[in-house]
């Protein structure tokens, strides 16, 4: 294995290590709240679909950190250039999805249901899109199948977010009976996945 493939992947580690960091305190303290989250809410759909494929390319970025040869039949020829562009992508979107988790506090969960002390947060990154955590998955699978040169975590990460924004209308909904109106005001003034240049009228939570 030569020398710049160890870099990538080092700083394919590194990157999978903050994003560890980052989320599990906030889902731990998130979690001792101890509401009960019933995910059937999601839709028979994608109980079957979502957390499958997630774990089927999870399985496919530890195999290529531990052995990127486990994973050679899925490398595309990319220059290096365009890799550590990868890098970048990968950092800027830990540093959104810190922004977003910063913003979110208590209020994280995994599945479309609220909590019993949800609020409507509309600040942070939740100013210019309705879902920030979204958006810092899709900015993570590229980066890091870009610099693991890598269709499959391409494929598979594009896949989940499919199903992520689809699993989203559910969760509005969600939002929408529990916040009515003010969840239907922020909706109208905030798009979904890209930011637009100036967020809701109301700014809070």
């Amino acid at each position: 294995m030569s020398q710049t493939e160890n870099l990538f992947r080092f700083m394919l580690l590194l990157g999978f290590v903050i994003v560890v960091a980052l989320l599990l305190p906030r889902r731990l303290r998130a979690a001792a709240q101890g509401d009960r989250l019933n995910r059937r809410e999601e839709g028979l759909f994608i109980l079957c679909t979502l957390r499958p494929i997630a774990g089927i390319g999870a399985c496919g970025l530890f195999a290529y950190l531990i052995h990127p040869a486990w994973m050679a039949w899925a490398t595309v020829p990319i220059p290096g250039w365009i890799r550590w562009c990868g890098v970048a992508i990968g950092g800027a979107a830990a540093l959104w999805l810190a922004a977003t988790l910063r913003a979110l506090g208590t209020n994280l969960t995994d599945t479309v249901v609220t909590r019993a002390q949800h609020t409507l947060v509309t600040t942070g990154p939740y100013r210019w899109v309705r879902h920030p955590f979204y958006v810092a998955v899709a900015g993570l699978v590229v980066g890091s199948a870009i610099i693991a040169a890598n269709w499959f975590l391409c494929v598979t990460g594009a896949i989940v977010f499919f199903l992520l924004a689809v699993r989203s209308r559910t969760e509005e909904q969600k939002l929408l009976e529990r916040f009515g109106d003010a969840y239907a005001k922020y909706r109208s003034n905030t798009s979904a996945f890209i930011p637009w240049p100036s967020g809701p009228d109301e700014v809070g939570r």
